[in-house]
Formats: structure tokens, C-alpha cells, sequence
């Protein structure tokens, strides 16, 4: 049976949460690196962190946390709240952002700078928690970029193996056999690799865009 849904007047009631790790070369963008350095693959890091934080601070929310593994720097735009990560896993880190929120929450990950506000209109709509208990963002390498929920109770996320070509999946059913009625937000690619900064820079016009298209040019150099 499906959990009473929170009472909530659309996504005035909501609690935005942005996971992410503070931007430092060798600890972020790993996978970047050729053919960029660690301290370019850092910078789109950084690019890709703030145009994320640009897009959740133009949402209409109650709440933006930034949930940081790290230290805030200059990049954090104003209206933040920062919160450390706690330890563990990513699947522990997750459940521990949903356990600072004390009403209906929708976490983003720091990995798709092409985001904007219209795929998550429908979370943020007027009956956005009254037609659903779970949003789901899926993510073209079998995660997922965005997760919601109505009752943001940590043991719906704790223990889903994360990282890995199912984990979309694997929470999705976690989902499912919790009870919850579940929809689906559009499909996006993270930037994990060369190739996917290159295709997502060139559908974007943000930092994250202008920043790849500098680096590219030292790198074709």
C-alpha cells in the first residue's frame, strides 16, 4: 500500500537538494582525464556545478541545499543552504540529504549542466505531489540524474548499488516495491566522458559550454 502523499501547494512546499562534490583537480571528473588534465577536467566540474546551481535557484521552491563533499568556494550563488555530506556510500549520502528535509524533496546530481527548469516542471506544478509519490529522472548510462519524493523517507534510497549500468533500474524498483506510484521525467546524459562533454556542451549555451569549447581549443593545440 502506498504511503499517504504529503499535503503540498505545488512546488512552493519543496526542498531542492543538489549533491555534489566540491571541484577539485583529481577528485572530480576522473573519467575526463585525457584528454583533459585533472585541473581542466576540475574546471567543467566547476562550470557544470554552477550551472546547476543557476538552474535549481530559478526553480520555484521552498528550500535549495546544496549537499557538499568538500568545502563551498565562490562559485556558490546566493540562497544556498550547504550541508556536508555524510559518510558512506553514494547510496548513504543520498539517503542522508533526503533525511534533512522535512517535506516533499527533489535532489539533482551536479552532472547534468544541461539542465533546465522545463523537465522538472511537472514536479513543481500545482499537483506535482498530488498525482504522484515518486519522480524519477533516468539517465542515459542507467542511472539517474534527478529523483523526488513526496515522502522523502532515506530507506527508499539506503542500499541501491549505485554507480553502475542498473542503478536506474535497481532504485526505480526500489521504488515500485515500496508501494509508490511513480512518473518519469525525461531522459538526460551525465558528463562522464569526453564524448558526453562534447555532445552536452554542444546542446547548451552556459558556463559549462563556454568553458568546454576554451579548453578544446588548448587540447587541439
Amino acid at each position: 500500500m502506498s504511503p499517504p502523499r504529503v499535503p503540498d501547494a505545488g512546488g512552493s512546499g519543496t526542498t531542492a537538494l543538489v549533491i555534489a562534490k566540491e571541484p577539485v583537480p583529481g577528485r572530480v571528473k576522473t573519467r575526463l582525464t585525457p584528454p583533459f588534465t585533472p585541473v581542466e577536467a576540475a574546471r567543467l566540474a566547476e562550470a557544470a556545478l554552477v550551472d546547476t546551481l543557476t538552474a535549481v535557484a530559478a526553480l520555484p521552491v521552498r528550500r535549495r541545499v546544496l549537499v557538499l563533499d568538500g568545502r563551498p568556494g565562490p562559485w556558490l550563488p546566493d540562497g544556498y543552504e550547504v550541508l556536508p555530506q555524510c559518510a558512506g556510500g553514494l547510496d548513504e549520502r543520498i539517503a542522508g540529504a533526503f533525511e534533512a528535509c522535512d517535506g516533499p524533496a527533489l535532489l539533482v546530481g551536479m552532472d547534468t549542466p544541461q539542465l533546465t527548469a522545463a523537465p522538472l516542471a511537472p514536479v513543481l506544478a500545482p499537483d506535482g505531489w498530488s498525482v504522484c509519490d515518486a519522480w524519477f529522472g533516468p539517465a542515459a548510462d542507467g542511472g539517474f540524474w534527478a529523483l523526488g519524493l513526496a515522502d522523502p523517507d532515506p530507506d527508499l534510497v539506503r542500499g541501491v548499488p549505485m554507480s553502475t549500468e542498473h542503478t536506474g533500474a535497481r532504485q526505480r524498483r526500489r521504488l515500485l516495491d515500496a508501494g509508490l506510484t511513480v512518473r518519469d521525467l525525461p531522459v538526460l546524459r551525465d558528463v562522464d566522458t569526453a564524448e558526453d562533454a562534447a555532445e552536452i556542451a554542444a546542446r547548451t549555451d552556459g558556463r559549462f559550454a563556454a568553458e568546454h569549447a576554451r579548453l578544446r581549443q588548448t587540447v587541439l593545440r
